[in-house]
């Protein structure tokens, strides 16, 4: 792509958009400039052009994301096969194991939910699909960067911030590093309270035809109903029949 086929307008609007959080679902100008790197009349207009399309509410002071906003993500979830294909699979594992199962891909340093059956809420934040998550410190995470050339995984690694969620979060990268060998060999990846206190998590690779990893699956479960250690014992065969009635199916 050459330097004059960049838009730079779209690509700060977009920015101001990806501003907004479930922590800030309200911001005003200086809130947007401060959480961009844009300056406070760059800000103005693209918060401005939001609320003049419908996708912003500004009530004088504070700017707020419409509904109009989802049309965005909608057009990827609905024009994703992936999607389609796995609810069903994801309803039956969560009914047959009673606990939250989740499918996921790799976007850059995060992974991103595309389907989900809850059973109840494990985290304190409130996952769906669209729900962006750190990759290295996610059990789905995990799966996707084992998946990868170690130089690739590594450079997401770079791009990542390594930050402790808890105390038991895995930070340094050489470890990290070693993590995605031991998860590419067993096929799966645990996570015992990395992301939040009293949430653990199993996952395991969703392959297609080809042998490809295409996205991950996993079971969300809270750390009360036993140990880390037993996730495998009592969720790797139910993962593993799905994981395989799916790679059929799977593009």
């Amino acid at each position: 792509m050459r330097e004059t086929d960049f838009v730079s307008g779209f690509a700060r609007g977009l920015k101001v958009i990806e501003a907004f959080e479930e922590a800030q679902p309200k911001m005003s100008i200086a809130d947007i400039a401060r959480s961009t790197g844009l300056d406070r009349a760059t800000a103005r207009r693209c918060l401005l052009t939001l609320s003049e399309l419908g996708y912003a509410d500004y009530d004088g002071k504070f700017f707020s994301l419409t509904p109009k906003i989802l049309r965005l993500g909608h057009a990827y979830l609905s024009a994703t096969p992936l999607t389609h294909i796995v609810q069903p699979f994801l309803d039956q594992l969560s009914d047959q194991v009673g606990q939250s199962a989740s499918v996921s891909v790799l976007d850059g340093t995060e992974i991103v939910y595309v389907a989900r059956a809850s059973q109840k809420r494990v985290m304190s934040i409130n996952l769906m699909p669209g729900s962006r998550l750190p990759a290295y410190c996610a059990s789905m995470g995990r799966v996707l960067l084992s998946a990868l050339a170690p130089e690739e995984a590594r450079a997401v690694l770079r791009q990542s911030t390594l930050k402790p969620f808890t105390a038991h979060t895995m930070t340094d990268a050489e470890a990290l590093m070693a993590e995605f060998a031991r998860v590419r060999a067993q096929g799966y990846a645990v996570i015992d309270q990395e992301l939040e206190i009293g949430l653990c998590s199993i996952a395991v690779p969703l392959l297609n035809g080809r042998g490809r990893v295409v996205a991950a699956l996993n079971i969300g479960a809270p750390a009360a109903s036993g140990p880390a250690d037993t996730l495998a014992e009592r969720y790797l065969e139910p993962l593993r029949q799905i994981a395989l009635s799916l790679r059929p199916l799977l593009a």
